[in-house]
């Protein structure tokens, strides 16, 4: 198309000229920009798609109010019981333990409201508050799908790391949740300790996961202190954050949950207050009702959090999730899930405190056009949102049950597009183009293909995938009929086979395995592992 404008506005030689010209100018602009020119980064602020309206949020939060103060939570720890008495909360001759309104509304004002999750490289901390969007992994899959074969295997240790080593080569995949299981460590103790240090072994970005035993939690505070060069310096760059699933819905603790939640906060953990219903199951089938539901959990436990430490960092894990009615199986790739989930993020947001949800946890059991479709939804209405935290966002298949390297490729392209609308349009007197406008159609030569304006802008406007195809029909088959699966799989082989990040020093390393029993091998993180 080029070639053939130039060829009508001037001699051969002269459009070659131009051509070689402006050649030379698109590749001076596609060298590495800064991040501050970048068309998209961690952080950009969301919350123009509005599923609710001011009115039904303060619908929503007037029967939030009403479920803590009337219903409350059963099953309540002695600890739980104790701090939440000492700020307020009513232990009723039924066993509930409930919270009058005004114990909420001084949590609420008492909780951090700007949030920083650390990581091992400072260029990638992220700061929750506001409406700002950081896409990241998640779940806790227990097989890992072969894109090749679609065949289900067990995930493994080595998994976890070798997912952490290839999100850690992603930029639109800001944070790192472990993803998989490790079902080769039977040990609740040991999985917990071995899944820390291999998601910190395997990406300098902020990571995360989640304990079953109080036990493992002061045992990864230790290995943590010892990475970060003693507990001062943990305190000060927290670079791991921790899922507390502190409640069994509808409305009742857990015991083991909230005994590691207690440990965490003492310990200067940041923490996700993960209440996860299933709307229909153990959720009202009313989505409005899910979302009053998850809430009021999610609240209950930020009293708690903050009659323990006032202020610590912690987060409205808000994950309503969606049954398929007719079966009853979980449907996580689906428009419900969706708004559930946008829902949930325009409420915390009403407070003006940070919010995790999921999203892009599609029901497909293979990266196919319905695993696209349905990420791709979810990804783009949940980051318009505002929610400042998605986790599950890429890589996840089977509605959680599958994890899939190539996907974690594909997803980072999808999550890419999905922060750009995001972004939305700057319209300033810059942007609005009318002198540009004017140049080309009165001064020539018709086109913007050469312009300055779109040489300028071309990396700072727009982003471009990088394993999702746009050739021309043409091109493609010149160059080998490759769909982008394939090109992931290339990518996913190059990551595997050369990046090794191991940001655990030597010494570290060294104290960590002589305390604790580290499954992960020196020989399987790469040439140069300490």
């Amino acid at each position: 198309m080029t070639e053939a404008i130039s060829n009508t506005t001037a001699p051969a030689e002269s459009g070659r000229r131009r051509g070689a010209g402006r050649k030379a100018r698109i590749a001076e602009r596609m060298s590495a920009l800064t991040d501050e020119l970048k068309p998209v980064k961690p952080g950009i602020s969301g919350g123009k798609y509005r599923v609710l309206s001011d009115n039904q949020i303060a619908q929503i939060n007037e029967a939030i109010l009403e479920v803590l103060e009337t219903i409350g939570l059963a099953n309540a720890t002695p600890s739980v019981i104790e701090h939440c008495t000492r700020v307020g909360a009513q232990l009723g001759d039924d066993g509930r333990l409930r919270f009058p309104r005004n114990v909420v509304e001084n949590a609420k004002q008492t909780a951090c409201r700007k949030v920083t999750l650390f990581a091992r490289n400072p260029d990638q901390d992220l700061v929750l508050e506001g409406t700002r969007v950081h896409f990241g992994t998640g779940g806790a899959a227990v097989h890992i799908v072969d894109a090749r074969t679609g065949e289900y295997r067990d995930s493994l240790l080595r998994d976890v790391y070798d997912m952490a080593r290839v999100v850690d080569c992603c930029e639109h995949i800001h944070f790192y949740f472990r993803t998989v299981v490790a079902r080769d460590i039977p040990d609740m103790f040991e999985l917990d300790v071995n899944t820390h240090y291999a998601i910190i072994q395997g990406t300098t970005k902020h990571v995360g996961g989640s304990f079953s035993v109080p036990e493992a939690v002061h045992a990864t505070l230790d290995m943590l202190h010892e990475i970060a060069g003693g507990e001062e310096a943990w305190r000060e760059r927290p670079f791991v954050s921790t899922n507390s699933c502190f409640v069994v819905p509808p409305l009742t603790f857990a015991e083991d949950a909230c005994n590691c939640l207690e440990i965490a906060v003492k310990g200067g953990m940041p923490v996700n207050l993960l209440s996860a219903g299933q709307a229909g199951a153990t959720g009202p089938a009313a989505l409005a009702g899910t979302v009053v539901q998850e809430m009021a959990e999610c609240l209950a436990a930020l009293v708690y959090v903050n009659s323990i430490k006032p202020g610590a960092p912690a987060v409205l894990g808000m994950w309503p999730f969606v049954s398929d009615l007719r079966t009853g199986a979980m449907s996580g790739g689906s428009g419900e899930q969706a708004v559930l989930m946008c829902a949930s993020a325009q409420v915390a947001n009403s407070y003006g405190l940070p919010v995790s949800v999921a999203g892009a946890m599609t029901d497909s059991k293979m990266p196919d056009i319905q695993s696209g479709f349905e990420k791709g939804c979810n990804q783009t209405l949940i980051g318009n949102s505002g929610a400042n935290m998605i986790y599950e966002s890429a890589g996840m298949h089977a509605s959680l049950l599958g994890a899939c390297y190539e996907s974690l490729i594909l997803d980072n392209d999808s999550l890419g597009a999905a922060m750009r609308t995001v972004r939305g349009i700057e319209v300033d007197s810059n942007s609005l183009s009318v002198d540009v406008i004017a140049d080309v159609t009165m001064n020539g030569p018709n086109h913007y293909l050469g312009s300055e304006q779109t040489l300028r802008l071309m990396q700072t406007e727009y982003i471009y995938p990088e394993v999702c195809d746009r050739l021309s029909p043409k091109e493609w088959k010149e160059q080998g009929q490759q769909l982008a699966l394939d090109r992931a799989q290339a990518k996913v082989e190059n990551i595997l086979a050369d990046h090794f990040p191991n940001p655990i020093s030597a010494a570290a390393d060294h104290s960590i395995r002589a305390k604790l029993p580290i499954k992960l091998a020196k020989s399987e993180m790469g040439p140069n592992a300490n």
